[in-house]
């Protein structure tokens, strides 16, 4: 039997070592899915619900396992849904090849069914690399430019296939004018900055007293370093929220979360420092920054096209942060006065002082934030978590204390709705043996995450550690809009658009024979994440929790304020629970530290 156009792909995506394709099926790729019944499924075709949820898997495979996520689907409209998906991989830097049917090259042009321009509408998703394969000898080195340009810049690139030509007889390239052989693999690289670069990043920091870093997810693999250059410049460590998991939250000089969903610490931090050191992080904010001129700053990127930006920095240096910072820190003054590091610490424990006691409010019926907390005195040390856009991601911005090999991810930049149950279930594909668990809210729970439950119920069997736990925060409105509305347009709750029906999350997931526990009772809270956590199947936690606690950021301004209540008084359908969770969450930042371990109320 000759090998086909198709069967070669497969081949070629082996060769790179992909072992799973996460896709939806359509005629457009018939030639694919009949070479992948002839390869015995090898790699792996992942069958999602949605062609958007197998790009949102893609890339919470590549974020959690650090390898390349390849995703594929029909023409017309499968390639059109894929694009959110493909768009928070490029936002986010994520390396993910998309490979996509097109009509036969006879009926380009004819507009003919499903014909939609695909090379158009790739141009800016895929802009690194799109190509359309026209004839075999294309092959291999249009695939492997796709995966090689993906990962080496940490983007998104396509590969355009017509259903004909994934059916024609497979020929290399030849040894040939016109011809374009190709090799496989991507080298191994870790640039590092010039020694003058160096020597002059060294002395901006040594010429401050008061030093700020802001680590980003490339800082991640620098973890002992950070922690070095933050002791010898008694500097506090902030993080960008796809950096989360780049340095353990109990330090007690990490501030957290920095910008909208930040902390207090962070905050306060950025507002005094006089220097200020950003590694491996694009936080897009620059509000949330230094007062221009205020403080002297210098970057770390292994990007030369992500530096300069954000802030007036006085030294960019291009190179990997791990061995960037081993370079920099023999350069670095000790600092002797520890009056700075002290002064971040105490506002630290104070944070998570004030924390314990916002969790501890009462609510009707569960106050949400401490759905979060408490998940913190029962994490899996080898957990990996995913948090959908709204209020859920404060939660897991302020609450959450990840420490050691814990990983955590959420769509940063793009900032989408949905991603939550697909990331869990790409990063269970990168790591079969580690827990995952899902923090979604009911809006993105309906629109994608319920339906995903059912890819969940297909392929749970097959995972080492079979949990995977998908706890909703079921406050029947589209909450984090609905404050935004409060805060910044002082306009009250909209019901016809922010309110949710209220559904049976863990009724459904028990009819697809999945474990499930609804939640209604603060007491029940640490009980259910028990519960979820020893069970022997993937756990649906539906936490039927009050939409009047605020997601009130540490540094809301006296003006969000007035406008929160102003919107009450406007005719807020929830206002008087409103203003008065506002008060007892708000209430919480100035009251005294107990260093006992009391929960203030």
């Amino acid at each position: 039997m000759s090998t086909k156009v198709s069967d070669h792909i497969l081949r070629r995506l082996r060769e790179w070592g992909v072992e799973h394709v996460f896709a939806y099926p359509g005629d457009g790729i018939n030639g694919l899915l009949a070479a992948w019944g002839r390869a015995d499924d090898n790699p792996r075709f992942i069958q999602s619900r949605h062609e958007e949820m197998s790009a949102f898997q893609a890339v919470g495979y590549a974020k959690f396992s650090g390898r390349v996520g390849v995703c594929a689907a029909t023409s017309g409209p499968g390639a059109i849904h894929l694009l959110n998906g493909l768009y928070d991989a490029k936002l986010d830097h994520v390396p993910v090849v998309a490979i996509v049917g097109q009509t036969d090259r006879s009926a380009m042009g004819g507009s003919y069914q499903q014909e939609v321009d695909l090379l158009s509408l790739y141009k800016d998703v895929a802009s690194d690399f799109c190509e359309m394969v026209t004839v075999p000898e294309q092959l291999p080195n249009v695939l492997d430019r796709a995966l090689r340009t993906a990962i080496a810049r940490r983007t998104v690139t396509a590969v355009i296939v017509p259903a004909d030509v994934q059916q024609l007889d497979y020929s290399p390239p030849e040894h040939a004018f016109k011809m374009a052989p190709s090799s496989l693999g991507m080298p191994h690289y870790a640039p590092v900055p010039d020694d003058e670069d160096l020597r002059r990043a060294a002395d901006v920091l040594n010429s401050c007293g008061k030093i700020a870093l802001l680590i980003g997810q490339g800082a991640r693999h620098a973890r002992t370093e950070v922690m070095a250059v933050a002791d010898r410049l008694g500097a506090g460590v902030a993080k960008a929220l796809l950096g989360k998991d780049a340095l353990d939250d109990d330090l007690p000089y990490v501030t957290g979360a920095i910008g909208l969903l930040g902390t207090r610490p962070s905050y306060e931090m950025m507002r005094e420092c006089d220097g200020l050191l950003v590694i491996g992080s694009s936080f897009p904010y620059s509000q949330f920054l230094p007062e221009f001129g205020q403080a002297r700053a210098v970057q770390i990127d292994i990007d030369p096209h992500m530096v300069g930006l954000r802030y007036p920095f006085e030294v960019n240096l291009v190179g990997d942060a791990a061995r960037t910072l081993r370079r920099l820190l023999p350069l670095l003054d000790q600092v002797e006065d520890p009056a700075w590091r002290t002064k971040i610490e105490d506002n630290v424990t104070r944070w998570w002082e004030v924390m314990d006691r916002r969790a501890a409010v009462d609510a009707d019926p569960i106050n949400p934030e401490q759905v979060t907390h408490a998940l913190n005195d029962v994490l899996p040390e080898n957990v990996v978590l995913s948090a959908d856009s709204g209020s859920a991601a404060n939660w897991y911005a302020r609450h959450l204390k990840l420490r050691g090999a814990m990983r955590g991810s959420l769509s940063g930049t793009l900032a989408t709705m949905g991603p939550g149950v697909p990331y869990a279930i790409g990063a269970k594909f990168a790591h079969g043996d580690r827990p995952a668990i899902a923090l979604v809210g009911d809006g993105a729970m309906q629109m994608n995450g319920m339906a995903e439950l059912i890819t969940v119920a297909k392929y749970w069997r097959e995972w080492e550690d079979p949990r995977l736990i998908v706890a909703v925060f079921n406050n029947q409105d589209l909450n984090q809009v609905t404050w935004e509305m409060r805060a910044m347009s002082g306009a009250p709750q909209f019901l016809p658009s922010q309110s949710l029906p209220d559904v049976g999350y863990a009724d459904f997931a028990r009819s697809l024979g999945l474990a499930g526990v609804r939640v209604e009772k603060p007491e029940q809270v640490a009980g259910a994440w028990e519960t979820a956590l020893v069970a022997d199947r993937p756990c649906v936690l539906d936490f039927v929790t009050d939409p009047a606690v605020p997601p009130i950021p540490p540094h809301a301004t006296l003006e969000q304020i007035e406008s929160a209540v102003a919107s009450a008084l406007k005719g807020d359908s929830d206002r008087g629970a409103m203003v008065r969770q506002g008060f007892k969450a708000k209430i919480q930042d100035f009251l005294p530290g107990n260093r006992h371990g009391e929960s203030g109320r």
